[in-house]
């Protein structure tokens, strides 16, 4: 009785790992596997505190693949902070920024009751709480919220949800932003895709690393299910994981993710695959006559929730893939990231419709080519633009030429894809919902013109040129110069400053402040009135952060 006393104690003292705002008692705690008499015994947090701090990324690495810490061990309390934080491209961020953003958010630091009003970027199916208590899953949401409203880039991004609720089974609210916040920003891996043209390409490169490197469990698959089936079943593979794993076993695979980065996930995706293959073309197994009764599609998600393998035996299934390089799997994902980019512009540029409704509308295909792919604009804003454009320009079908959703957060990138176009429509969405924006009548290369002096001209662009706004308001703000009589006295120069461009910034509008300014990292900018367009400030505020920044040409204009 002694002895049992003495070890549910032990255990006792073991939960307390765990925050408050996690429910232990719902936390089974499964040993990885038996102890062996050679085992060595698990490694401590100074031991790996010192690698990571020396740079040893590959020691490390070995390390928490083999490790069998069980889930309510104390290490990871240090560890997953610190795994995260090795990740950080930006500067360390100050002792207290995470509230000084919730503040300027909520108001307060306090924890509402009510439920909050989570960011675009999350799917609400897959907020999945683990074993958080109430107070827990709010702190989930308003780590999300902060980091939608510090990141507005993020437009896509269902994984977010869980890996946040992950980390806060062991560490602070604060760590848990903090650690996010280094994923994010990491340059040199990949671990949270922000977009659904990524997400999409994650999942199409397991796709096609598992028919290579896996074909047997891929063979399978495609057995028991049409092809079109199988591409179902390969778009839910984070959820194989994050959703369908015990939390014994993605608390392990997690171990391993925040150091490795998103190439853990592909790896244990496979291994999944392969398990499923092996432990289903047994005649005499379970899974096999749980194939045959529930379909493919049961059967797999049946058998993650059931994992019949250790996390050890999981991880080291994922991990004995030959051939399977970060390299090599980047290659493959960039590959069909560059596909995928290429579809819209295939689609779109095919024989154009010369076509225009006597209703002064966009034709169908305009339609469907601006909604498949905006993140801006709804059809009746559409319908709004659409009579304030050119009527010339109403007869060709508009191309989505840049997106910072896709092409990232660059003037670079944005002179690339877009110079060479003429006009060209400029659509601006903040971080407050705010959707703005400018036609632009002249090509963006018109920034490099020289005179014959050799000097660059300092603006360009002709009257054609207008400034609109869609939302709280609708809007147009045309060049003054158009509503201008015949006899009345000419025009200031300041008055025809339509365009201007450098490495360093775009401005839209000029003579006695700017209608719309951005920065060279399409993050932020500022609009203000204009003698060019006698504009109001086309966002309350003035200053404003970029969420999404998408320009539309028009084929064979």
């Amino acid at each position: 009785m002694a002895v049992m006393l003495s070890t549910l104690e032990e255990e006792s003292d073991m939960y307390e790992v765990f925050p408050a705002h996690v429910d232990t008692s719902s936390i089974p705690i499964v040993p990885d596997s038996p102890a062996k008499k050679n085992a060595k015994p698990l490694k401590s947090w100074s031991e790996i505190s010192s690698l990571i701090q020396a740079g040893r990324k590959r020691d490390v690495k070995l390390i928490l693949r083999e490790q069998g810490w069980p889930t309510n061990h104390t290490i990871r309390a240090q560890l997953w902070p610190a795994l995260c934080k090795q990740h950080s491209s930006s500067r360390p961020m100050q002792d207290g920024f995470y509230w000084e953003l919730v503040n300027q958010l909520f108001g307060t630091t306090d924890v509402s009751d009510k439920p909050m009003l989570l960011p675009a970027f999350v799917e609400n199916t897959h907020c999945l709480p683990y074993h958080l208590t109430r107070r827990g899953r709010s702190l989930a949401d308003r780590v999300v919220c902060v980091l939608g409203f510090s990141c507005p880039d993020i437009t896509y991004s269902p994984a977010l949800y869980p890996i946040a609720a992950l980390l806060l089974h062991f560490m602070s609210e604060e760590e848990c932003y903090n650690s996010l916040a280094s994923l994010i920003s990491s340059k040199d891996k990949t671990f949270i895709t922000q977009t659904k043209l990524l997400n999409e390409a994650t999942w199409r490169t397991v796709m096609l690393i598992t028919k290579k490197h896996m074909k047997s469990a891929a063979a399978h698959l495609a057995r028991h299910c049409s092809d079109a089936r199988s591409e179902r079943i390969y778009a839910d593979w984070l959820w194989w994981i994050l959703q369908g794993l015990p939390f014994t076993h993605l608390v392990r695979v997690m171990d391993c993710f925040f150091h490795e980065g998103i190439k853990v996930l592909y790896r244990v995706a496979m291994a999944i695959l392969f398990l499923f293959y092996k432990y289903s073309t047994c005649q005499s197994s379970e899974w096999s006559a749980e194939l045959a009764a529930q379909g493919v599609d049961n059967a797999l998600t049946k058998f993650c929730r059931q994992m019949p393998v250790s996390p050890t035996k999981v991880l080291r299934t994922a991990f004995s893939v030959r051939g399977l390089s970060s390299s090599y799997i980047q290659r493959v994902f960039v590959k069909t990231e560059m596909l995928l980019k290429s579809k819209p512009v295939l689609s779109n540029s095919q024989q154009i419709s010369r076509s225009r409704s006597s209703e002064n509308l966009p034709t169908s295909q305009s339609q469907n080519n601006i909604q498949l792919v905006s993140h801006t604009l709804t059809i009746r804003e559409l319908f709004t633009l659409w009579s304030w454009l050119p009527v010339r320009i109403t007869m060709y079908q508009p191309i989505l030429l840049y997106t910072t959703e896709e092409h990232g957060c660059s003037l670079t990138t944005f002179y690339v894809r877009v110079e060479q176009h003429e006009p060209t429509l400029l659509m601006i969405k903040t971080s407050n919902n705010e959707v703005f924006g400018a036609y632009c009548s002249t090509r963006w290369y018109e920034r490099n013109v020289k005179d014959d002096r050799g000097n660059r001209q300092a603006y360009f662009g002709t009257g054609e040129t207008f400034l609109f706004s869609l939302y709280p308001e609708r809007a147009k703000y045309p060049w003054v110069g158009m509503e201008q009589s015949p006899g009345e006295k000419q025009l200031n120069h300041s008055a025809e400053l339509f365009l201007a461009a450098d490495h360093k910034m775009i401005t839209i509008g000029g003579g006695e402040g700017q209608a719309i300014w951005m920065d060279e990292n399409i993050r932020y900018g500022k609009t203000d009135r204009c003698l060019t367009f006698n504009n109001p400030p086309l966002c309350a505020s003035g200053d404003f952060e970029i969420r999404v920044l998408e320009v539309y040409g028009f084929a064979g204009a």
